[in-house]
């Protein structure tokens, strides 16, 4: 069987030099998002406030794949219950000394390549005295963070969309949820599991001329039996137009016909390629248009108020928008990724020659489009991907709390989800109201009431905010390592997708169960 880039990869075995040792060393996650997305990750500062269990891994997810900075913020010194629940401190030697400067010398020793900074500011005396320092991150994370300032925080984020995404995580006992706050996020490279078209039913010319060439009859059984079924389907959906007046088959009896066909091409039974023919044979009669989601794109209002200055992705949108109005097909531009296919190596290769030169071609009409100077590494990256590009707006931090359409709707939808954004929401505002600096005393009375004042009046509470405030009463403050560390994989799995603009983040809050294993957004 076949694969993609067969001539690439044979090549470049020959050409290629041995690599070096970063690539040696981040070889797996380069196969996830490739040059680009290592770059972006290396040229990222994050800030993380609080240097909890949770915090540290969550930065240790992050720098082990090699993010460029991190700063921890925090002026916290290290308690006998941060030394008993954090893998970042060395336990009793660690207490009495400052967290923030333990856990960069800990987290530091997994990653060489990354920069690590402690600051011993509360976030209080920054925002007060030194808040602009705080928009100079790629992302900003907070960890189980005092309502107000989180509040505070949180609005001084989204004042301008340049300002840098905020990642909010709350965690008790074993129950957790965590949320992403930004304006806008562009994904080009969606790595969509829908493949681009192969515009069987709309073949370019050099494609169909050389499946017209093909003589099927008298070729020999050898070659037969490796001819890519792209061939195959252009030649005989041809064939059939011809016979009905220019139209694919649309019927369940003419696509039962149209398959038969195929296989009564078979000179040998064994034939596999025929076989794979009539499994896709479907592309003949999918018609190959642009997808609603990528048509919706075209009428964003950022794409139809184009200036300079407008992010280069809505000056590809735009462009693209006219490709595909001006240029026939109509539809979006081709590209030379072919999926697997039983052919011999000669015959996948020349089909995707064909390809190469056709994606070439319209790429350069494609950029003949733009109005403004756009790299070419990013302009290839689109036109290969702009079958599943995305575009995802958000919303700031509380806005769920604040629309009560919103949480009423949840209450009927996602009772469980609700359950545990509430009791968290009702723990975090029941201990704005405690004494500074004395014990946290939570009850289930004083949770219910606080997670009842978040609803509409008459409206009741979930039916599993029993159980989800029974784990609140019962473990407030604690910063569990088993909660720590599946919050720190799926944080850093978040965040490296909003880093590279790579892959689909989560929308809405996630929140996570550990008592009953699951997890779920809403």
């Amino acid at each position: 069987m076949a694969g993609p880039d067969i001539d690439a990869a044979t090549t470049t075995i020959v050409a290629e030099a041995p690599p070096d040792s970063k690539t040696r060393r981040y070889d797996r996650q380069l196969r996830l998002w490739a040059a680009s997305g290592q770059n972006a990750l290396e040229s990222s500062r994050l800030l993380v406030i609080s240097g909890t269990a949770t915090s540290t891994s969550v930065l240790k997810n992050l720098v082990l794949p090699g993010i460029g900075h991190f700063t921890i913020l925090d002026p916290a010194k290290v308690t006998p219950e941060d030394a008993g629940n954090n893998f970042f401190l060395e336990g009793p030697s660690s207490i009495g000394k400052f967290r923030a400067e333990e856990a960069v010398r800990l987290l530091g020793e997994l990653n060489d390549g990354v920069e690590g900074k402690a600051d011993l500011r509360s976030l209080e005396e920054v925002l007060e005295k030194d808040k602009d320092w705080l928009t100079e991150f790629t992302i900003v994370i907070a960890h189980n963070l005092e309502a107000g300032l989180l509040e505070r925080l949180s609005a001084l984020l989204w004042e301008d969309e340049s300002f840098p995404p905020l990642v909010v995580v709350r965690s008790a006992g074993f129950l957790a949820e965590f949320y992403i706050q930004f304006h806008e996020h562009a994904v080009i490279e969606s790595h969509s599991e829908t493949a681009s078209s192969l515009r069987i039913d709309k073949p370019f010319p050099a494609l169909l001329d050389y499946s017209a060439s093909l003589d099927f009859e008298n070729m020999d059984v050898t070659d037969h039996g490796h001819i890519p079924y792209v061939y195959i389907l252009v030649r005989v959906l041809e064939e059939w137009k011809k016979s009905h007046n220019g139209n694919p088959p649309s019927s369940y009896d003419e696509k039962k016909e149209f398959k038969k066909i195929i296989v009564g091409m078979k000179k040998k039974i064994d034939e596999e390629n025929f076989d794979e023919a009539e499994a896709q044979a479907y592309r003949c009669w999918t018609s190959s248009t642009v997808p609603s989601e990528i048509r919706a794109l075209f009428q964003d209002p950022k794409v139809k108020s184009l200036t300079p200055k407008s992010a280069p992705f809505f000056h590809l949108v735009a462009a693209l928008a006219k490709f595909t109005e001006e240029q026939p097909p109509n539809t979006l531009p081709l590209t030379s990724t072919l999926p697997d296919m039983k052919a011999s190596t000669n015959s996948y290769i020349s089909l995707q020659k064909l390809y190469k030169a056709r994606a070439e071609e319209e790429k350069t009409l494609f950029k003949s489009y733009l109005t403004v100077p756009v790299d070419d590494a990013t302009i290839d990256a689109f036109v290969k991907n702009a079958h599943a590009l995305k575009l995802l707006r958000g919303k700031r931090w509380g806005a769920l709390d604040k629309n009560p359409s919103a949480l009423v709707a949840a209450v009927e939808s996602a009772p469980k989800q609700l359950s545990i954004h509430l009791s968290l929401s009702a723990l975090s505002s029941l201990s704005t109201k405690q004494q500074p600096n004395a014990p946290l005393t939570v009850t289930v009375e004083a949770l219910v009431a606080e997670a009842q004042a978040l609803l509409p009046a008459g409206t009741d509470l979930p039916e599993n905010f029993a159980e989800a405030v029974g784990e609140i009463v019962r473990a407030p403050t604690a910063d569990l390592p088993n909660t720590a560390a599946l919050l720190g994989g799926m944080v850093a799995q978040e965040v490296i997708k909003m880093i590279t603009k790579q892959y689909i983040p989560i929308d809405g809050s996630c929140l996570i169960d550990l008592i009953e294993t699951w997890t779920g957004v809403f």
